[in-house]
């Protein structure tokens, strides 16, 4: 990307035009003409419990309020997925009682902010004391918005390749690294299939589970993108050539397309996974059988950075407000953001907390919670406007890539077909207020 970034996207829209745009996607937009709620008492904290961390989380909350009795949390589930937690939240800005903190992913807190659902953090940082310098800066710069921050970094993560360690092992492939390259993975897939006596050497989610993100890091492995900020890629012939040795390996055999990847992975039905680091926790639960992690092939970057942080809404007073960030600076200061990322898998959102003794020694008796770390220095890169900042793209990418891989559809027309809709809801959505 040349002058903008994922970070510094849309800064040069209006404001009364973003809330224009993507109303539609965020109850009824700008909360401006909204009462401010002053909420029962208790702060409401709304979350999908990411990577099946709903005790953690209730574990942390439960901390919160023996520490602050005046102000008590509540954690209310908020759905199963990140979407269905936005839709949670558009119903409330239609007129429902809201909440004070909102788990917001990597494409869905900008529509909030773009519409002022959600409460820019900057000067509530600065009237509580809490240095937003504290945060690892990579993920933190990913919630601004026309120069201000409108989330706080939580759940982040990064893809990785999950292998049986045994299956690679009498397959005689490397232990200490993954493929290179997916061409190199197109080599190692037959000797890991033979191992792991035929079944698929790679599952991974499809197009309902996040097929569009792992899919966006096989795309610039092959030279391609979804979008060079607002120009659409999906007809560039290195990421048609993307798709089509994608559907190539699913022909095989090599990869199968699932909705429930990570259960296959994990009783032994197929011998890797390509999968967020948010599901290493469970995944050591649930494994009958020793697990190594490794980064995503290149060239590099070939992995893009996900995940969610946390929001504050706009419409609640300001008395909510400051109790609901002073609980965002709890909910991820570095003890508590070492017990999450321990329990789930994810990266700790601190910097501190990389430095931190407990986590040092962590990481040395867990070498595939590492795996994580060493990629997002240099694997890594900001994800594609087509997919981030343009309201259900993600879910139409998704549907296109199942079509050409469990539909076997034709590469070329089906994202020449991808490439016309997201464009027009550009030019509908967002051009316009540019």
């Amino acid at each position: 990307m040349a002058t903008l970034s994922r970070r510094h996207v849309l800064g040069l829209a209006g404001l009364g035009a973003a809330s224009l745009a993507l109303s539609a996607c965020a109850g009824t937009g700008s909360s401006a003409n909204r009462p401010k709620q002053k909420g029962n008492g208790t702060l409401q904290f709304w979350s999908n419990h990411p990577a099946e961390s709903k005790k953690t989380e209730q574990k942390i909350v439960e901390a919160w309020n023996a520490a602050h009795p005046d102000t008590p949390a509540q954690l209310v589930d908020g759905g199963k997925n990140y979407e269905e937690l936005s839709q949670k939240f558009n119903a409330a800005l239609a007129g429902g009682d809201l909440p004070d903190v909102i788990v917001a992913s990597d494409v869905t807190w900008f529509n909030f902010a773009f519409s002022k659902a959600t409460t820019p953090l900057d000067d509530l940082w600065a009237e509580n004391g809490i240095d937003p310098k504290s945060y690892v800066s990579t993920f933190v710069e990913d919630y601004t918005y026309e120069g201000k921050h409108y989330g706080v970094p939580y759940s982040r993560s990064t893809a990785l390749l999950y292998f049986d360690r045994s299956v690679l092992e009498k397959a005689g492939l490397p232990l200490d690294r993954g493929p290179s390259t997916w061409q190199e993975f197109d080599e190692w897939a037959p000797r890991i299939m033979d191992a792991g006596g035929g079944k698929p050497a790679l599952t991974i989610p499809d197009g309902t589970a996040y097929l569009d993100w792992y899919f966006e890091g096989i795309a610039w492995a092959f030279g391609g993108r979804y979008s060079e900020e607002w120009d659409l890629k999906f007809t560039d012939p290195r990421t048609i050539d993307a798709g089509r040795f994608l559907q190539d390996q699913v022909r095989k055999g090599h990869i199968e397309i699932t909705k429930d990847a990570i259960n296959n992975f994990g009783i032994g039905t197929a011998s890797g996974l390509l999968e967020s680091t948010g599901s290493l926790g469970g995944l050591k639960e649930i494994a009958g059988f020793p697990i190594t992690t490794t980064p995503l092939p290149g060239p590099a970057p070939g992995c893009p950075t996900g995940g969610a942080g946390l929001s504050i809404p706009d419409g609640i007073s300001d008395e909510r407000k400051r109790t609901a960030i002073q609980f965002v600076d709890f909910l991820t200061n570095t003890q508590n953001t070492i017990t999450f990322t321990q329990a789930t898998g994810y990266i700790p959102v601190r910097i501190a907390a990389h430095e931190d003794p407990e986590e040092v020694a962590f990481l040395n008796q867990n070498p595939n919670a590492r795996t994580a770390f060493g990629q997002l220095q240099g694997n890594t890169k900001p994800q594609d406007y087509a997919r981030v900042f343009v309201n259900g793209a993600g879910r139409r990418i998704g549907g296109a890539l199942d079509k050409i891989t469990t539909g076997d559809a034709d590469v070329e027309k089906t994202f020449g077909s991808l490439q016309a809709r997201i464009g027009d809801a550009i030019n509908r959505d967002i051009k316009p207020y540019l």
